[in-house]
């Protein structure tokens, strides 16, 4: 794409579904599971890979508003709502950047951020640094409302947005979300618990060490192995061991 016309959303759909791959866009519904009875069932694919897709969003960028990413995360292709969620991160970026009316349109959007690598390309580089500028009550309101929703997707956008924070080296809403979270009924959620916990042992390993003295008897399965992927084999071993004895 050597220039962008002013429609750029039209320009930037007609582009991407250009460089779709059958083949990939088929390999992609198996992979997010947008079958029959899988969590992204009825989801639409044209098969264009994730670092492609972060170059047209890098190219677009100076051009790009909200309003167009708010196109693009509407659109039924899936590979196009992740074209906007990329682009929400590019906008998010600049130093001047509005980053609140970045988070208004992602919060209204949370909908359209229906599986877990849309979720995941944008909430912990957005949302999850944008809530550490925020007044605690508030942070906590946002962060809560979200993980008590019936919609997986958005109880995804809790946990993993505290991956933003715990890199800059804050752990309180990771190990509060993970402890709320913990009784989550689906496995993408014991991925998520298990993922934010190892990051902050990345950061803290007695920390994490600490709270899984606290909760491994807890801890679905999932979540515990990954907390444990970074621990030495006799660490996970006794983990591993407590959980059994629950």
């Amino acid at each position: 794409m050597n220039t962008l016309s002013a429609d750029l959303p039209t320009q930037l759909i007609v582009t991407l579904i250009s460089m779709g791959n059958e083949r990939d866009a088929q390999a992609k519904a198996k992979y997010l599971q947008a079958v029959p009875g899988g969590y992204g069932e009825g989801d639409q694919f044209v098969g264009v890979r994730v670092p492609a897709i972060r170059s047209l969003a890098r190219e677009a960028r100076k051009q790009a508003t909200l309003d167009d990413a708010a196109v693009l995360l509407d659109h039924e292709i899936h590979d196009v709502r992740l074209l906007g969620a990329v682009l929400l991160v590019e906008l998010f970026k600049p130093t001047r950047a509005d980053k609140n009316a970045v988070i208004q349109l992602l919060l209204a959007k949370a909908d359209r951020l229906n599986n877990w690598d849309l979720v995941d390309t944008v909430v912990p580089y957005t949302l999850g640094p944008w809530l550490l500028a925020q007044p605690a009550d508030k942070a906590t309101a946002i962060l809560d409302d979200l993980a008590d929703s019936p919609v997986l997707w958005r109880r995804r956008m809790a946990m993993v947005s505290t991956l933003g924070q715990i890199r800059l080296g804050h752990h309180d809403q990771a190990l509060r979300l993970a402890t709320k979270l913990q009784t989550d009924p689906h496995h993408l959620m014991h991925k998520a618990v298990g993922w934010m916990l190892r990051e902050v042992g990345n950061k803290n390993h007695s920390l994490l060490d600490a709270f899984l003295d606290d909760h491994a008897a807890t801890l679905p399965r999932t979540a515990l192995r990954y907390a444990l992927k970074k621990h030495d084999d006799a660490a996970r071993t006794y983990y591993l061991a407590v959980a059994q004895e629950r």
